[in-house]
């Protein structure tokens, strides 16, 4: 049993240095922009759809 988990362990390490491609810096840098840029959009987007459903909810239940 202990073996099987060496092998595995092993098998692993194996294929994460030796079969694993890495992005370079300029492509990570690349990514992150993207992501960070898509979760704003998004963000601004939620945030109008929430004022515009305040602004209805208000009109149409006043305090």
């Amino acid at each position: 049993m202990f073996k099987t988990i060496v092998d595995n362990i092993k098998a692993s390490y194996n294929e994460l240095v030796h079969k694993t491609t890495w992005p370079t810096y300029k492509q990570l840098t690349h990514s992150a922009v993207v992501v960070l840029s898509a979760s704003l959009v998004i963000a601004l987007i939620v945030f109008a759809m929430d004022s515009v459903f305040r602004t209805l909810m208000t009109a149409i239940y006043p305090n």
